[in-house]
């Protein structure tokens, strides 16, 4: 589930959303200081990172030009594939069972911000959402591992001191340590 060439993409749980407004996220604060109002969404890069329930804390990590051999190996693992993503147990019936659409959107009122872009207009979807389907599949077939655990904070921890590149998502949601 990615977007095609002059989309971007927002995953929702609500399968009913006809335009998008923009709001003030608490994420929102952290890119401009003043939380500017904004339409969240993601290209094609960074749409496995949205693969999941919207509150489900999650873990990333995968394989840049700078990663080191050793890092690859010990988070990753020898022949796991270039990428990595973790969730804690807690969060697997979740994963198992929700119903989440993709809303594809046109690309050009969004600007780039950290990982992701943001549109200060509103934004209307170009078509109905699309049932995103299985998400354990998703992961599968993109060659994605998942590791379930039961906390996230040992991973995270490994993974912000390594050589890899990495994003955490409602960490704040994970179990504490």
């Amino acid at each position: 589930m990615r977007p095609a060439p002059g989309q971007v993409l927002h995953f929702s749980e609500d399968p009913a959303i006809r335009i998008f407004r923009p709001q003030i996220a608490p994420t929102s604060v952290r890119v401009d200081r003043v939380g500017t109002p904004y339409v969240w969404a993601v290209g094609h890069d960074r749409a496995p990172d949205y693969w999941f329930p919207r509150q489900c804390p999650r873990a990333m990590a995968w394989v840049s030009a700078e990663t080191s051999a050793e890092d690859r190996s010990r988070i990753i693992g020898d022949g796991c594939g270039t990428r990595v993503h973790a969730i804690e147990y807690g969060w697997l019936e979740a994963m198992r069972t929700v119903e989440l659409y993709a809303y594809r959107l046109p690309a050009e009122p969004f600007q780039p911000a950290e990982a992701a872009v943001v549109a200060t207009t509103e934004v209307k979807p170009l078509g109905p959402p699309q049932r995103v389907g299985d998400l354990l599949e998703l992961h599968a077939e993109a060659g994605i591992q998942l590791r379930v655990l039961p906390r996230l904070h040992d991973f995270w921890d490994a993974v912000t001191t390594s050589t890899l590149e990495f994003s955490g998502i409602r960490l704040r949601n994970a179990l504490t340590r």
